[in-house]
């Protein structure tokens, strides 16, 4: 009589992980396939049961290290991306439909410098009021969302950037963001006139924005 504690040999394989190389293949797979940056819980949830992404992941970075694409994180997310000094490779041709204004780039790079940020504070550190349709855009290309209230009177509402923003601009988090060395060596810090001047909708703070501390769904 066999011993029931002995599982089959093929029903055994049922309750065991594929081997690591199998598991690098998996997310290979996935990340090829998946135009969106992926979690490590999402690629868990997709592989058998037993398997570890997060060491899958390692080992095909590593795998990818100095080729044409490369495996890349995203925020708390994973991605198959062009390796970045081949990027001039992708260019086409495109209609822009619209182009953000200065009071837009502007208001998103305060939330990406300062995140997480609340109007009030976006407005004094510009100096000008920040109307509803930059907001508006920002929210609408998602590269903006809604973070956590303040514990503040008024409990207003704050911002922060989102991983689309992240993988746009082909950053793993915000931390990588260029520091005022770089934005100088860039060209993109000199003497322009007060922002906001040229945009009609947004007009010069009476005050110092200290007492504007107001709900973005109540403005």
């Amino acid at each position: 009589m066999s011993d029931p504690h002995l599982r089959d040999p093929q029903e055994k394989s049922l309750f065991e992980a594929p081997p690591l190389a199998e598991q690098e293949r998996m997310v290979e797979a996935i990340l090829f396939a998946t135009a969106e940056p992926i979690t490590e819980r999402e690629l868990n949830a997709r592989m058998p049961h037993g398997c570890d992404a997060k060491t899958a992941l390692a080992h095909l970075q590593r795998r990818y290290d100095g080729r044409g694409v490369q495996v890349v994180r995203v925020g708390e997310a994973w991605a198959i991306r062009t390796a970045a000094d081949l990027g001039f490779l992708m260019q086409k041709e495109t209609v822009e439909v619209r182009k953000l204004s200065r009071a837009a780039i502007e208001t998103l790079a305060i939330i990406a410098y300062h995140q997480p940020v609340t109007r009030a504070e976006i407005e004094e550190i510009r100096g000008v009021s920040v109307s509803r349709g930059t907001v508006d855009q920002l929210l609408e290309m998602e590269w903006i969302r809604f973070g956590r209230r303040r514990m503040t009177p008024g409990r207003p509402v704050t911002f922060v950037v989102t991983q689309s923003f992240l993988d746009h601009f082909g950053l793993e988090s915000a931390r990588d963001l260029p520091g005022l060395k770089e934005l100088r060596a860039a060209g993109l810090l000199d003497n322009r006139p007060r922002p906001g001047a040229e945009d009609e909708r947004e007009e010069p703070l009476e005050n110092d924005g200290q007492d504007d501390l107001f709900d973005e769904e109540g403005a």
